[in-house]
């Protein structure tokens, strides 16, 4: 699919992986709806796809009111005359434990993350299909293959987007529909405001864990899958294939590490945080208008050399259990 004048829909847009990405396709020469509950925010992002070279409107959207996405997806044919790419980006979270968390928030986030993409898919495919092609990007995360204790409502709602996504391509391949495409993005730890919009229930300032990659990285593997469709991809270099392949050969392993990282290096010891619903109900104030990012790119040098010990450590762990028989 040629992206110049694809019209193409971006939940989540008015910050982090979703306003890179619309960035993206703006440069080139897409035409963007851009949909996130923040008017104010989202609007500046729309301004900025445009100065980019892209088409681009703003559409306040909440992902769970199933009637204001249906209308999203028609604006965008209303705007531009037809719809060729859906990326579902729109997530929210929760730090806790399963215990300490309030059930209301705990399913919000499942709401939110799960709804709200099973929403965009049921605005975007019909629509799809009734062309005979395009493209339903799914945002997913790292986290559906490697879930991370103090955030199981996360965990479990990425988890849930990689299997829709699934379910989503078998109903497709039993219609005979060859020109739409499912895709699904695992994202590893990126720069965003992502932790400190996120609700908190343990007491601990949330931080980015290491490696940290930007959300253009994040972008430039959404805005290829539009010309190379492929089922899965990660996004966030090297790192976040590592760990992929070492959850499948050693996932005792591996999961005790990242528990131990999480518990030392996301949450930190030093810095307390007030108890907080975040930006589950409401959308974030504190978005900066010309960043994408969160704050955590210096990071970067550091984690390189920390995955590569893990690597190390892990390549030793699995040599012993074949060993070991």
């Amino acid at each position: 699919m040629r992206i110049r004048n694809s019209v193409v829909v971006i939940t989540g847009a008015s910050s982090g992986i979703g306003r890179a990405t619309a960035l993206r396709f703006a440069s080139k020469g897409a035409r963007l709806v851009l949909a996130a509950r923040g008017a104010e925010s989202l609007e500046e992002a729309a301004r900025e796809c445009r100065k980019r070279g892209g088409k681009a409107i703003a559409v306040p959207t909440d992902m769970t009111d199933v009637a204001k996405v249906e209308e999203l997806g028609a604006r965008a044919v209303k705007e531009f005359g037809r719809l060729d790419v859906w990326v579902n980006n729109a997530a929210v979270g929760a730090f806790g434990l399963l215990t300490e968390i309030p059930p209301k928030d705990f399913q919000r986030v499942l709401d939110v993350n799960i709804s709200g993409y099973v929403n965009g898919a049921r605005a975007a495919l019909p629509r799809l299909r009734a062309r005979g092609s395009g493209t339903l990007i799914n945002v997913a995360s790292i986290v559906s293959e490697i879930p991370l204790p103090y955030s199981a409502a996360y965990s479990i709602s990425k988890a849930a987007v990689r299997a829709l996504s699934v379910s989503l391509r078998s109903e497709l391949a039993r219609e005979g529909a060859d020109g739409v495409h499912v895709c699904t993005v695992l994202p590893a730890t990126i720069d965003t405001p992502f932790y400190q919009n996120a609700a908190n229930y343990t007491g601990r300032r949330p931080m980015a864990m290491p490696p940290v990659y930007t959300p253009e990285r994040v972008a430039k593997a959404v805005v290829r899958l539009v010309d190379h469709p492929r089922r899965e991809t990660v996004a966030g270099g090297l790192a976040g294939r590592l760990l992929v392949l070492q959850h499948k050969a050693a996932p005792g392993a591996v999961e005790a590490a990242t528990a131990r990282q999480v518990d030392t290096r996301q949450l930190s010891r030093r810095q307390p945080a007030p108890l907080t619903s975040g930006n589950l109900y409401r959308a974030s104030q504190a978005i900066r208008k010309t960043s994408t990012g969160g704050g955590w790119h210096g990071r970067r040098r550091t984690a390189q050399r920390l995955i590569g010990a893990a690597a190390v450590v892990a390549a030793a762990a699995v040599a012993l259990r074949k060993r070991l028989g």
